[in-house]
């Protein structure tokens, strides 16, 4: 069988960053997914299961309601191996394009408090599996030393 474009990337030079994951037409539209690799792969130990589900439940929630992205947001979840997550955008986007955007998510989810949106057993299925301090601890730990310092090696993938 034939790879699928994100097993062809080099996991061993990949850095964490955010990178274009593949572009899609659909109908008259370009549907971007990104790769917003929080982890180094097989370098560094992945994220929890309960972290980057909160995390998911944060971003999901921020993103659909940002002012000026929400309409364009198609989709945010964890990465299978949890290194990070995929996000699918509407548009023909770059990694610098949602730089700034990515930023926001992750700084309100460093600063989030109170109650996880849909953390609930009528809203999740899986509700008991989430851990605010460490989606945190993660989300300033990605924003202070790969998003506020991003350069090319984080925003293309190597060759």
């Amino acid at each position: 069988m034939k790879k699928i474009p994100s097993f062809t990337i080099d996991h061993v030079r990949l850095l964490r960053g955010i990178y274009v994951s593949r572009q899609d037409r659909v109908g008259d539209e370009i549907v971007t997914t990104f790769d917003i690799r929080m982890k180094e792969p097989n370098r560094e130990p992945a994220l929890s299961p309960s972290a980057i589900h909160t995390m998911e439940h944060l971003a999901a929630t921020f993103l659909r309601n940002h002012p000026v992205w929400a309409d364009k947001i198609i989709y945010w979840g964890p990465m299978g191996c949890l290194t990070g997550n995929y996000l699918g955008m509407k548009g023909d986007l770059t990694s610098r394009d949602i730089l700034p955007l990515m930023k926001e998510t992750f700084a309100f989810i460093e600063s989030f408090e109170g109650d996880v949106p849909g953390a609930s057993a009528r809203d999740c299925g899986n509700y008991l599996l989430m851990n605010l301090p460490m989606a945190r601890w993660e989300a300033a730990k990605y924003l202070h030393e790969v998003l506020e310092k991003a350069t090319d090696e984080n925003l293309v993938y190597p060759a």
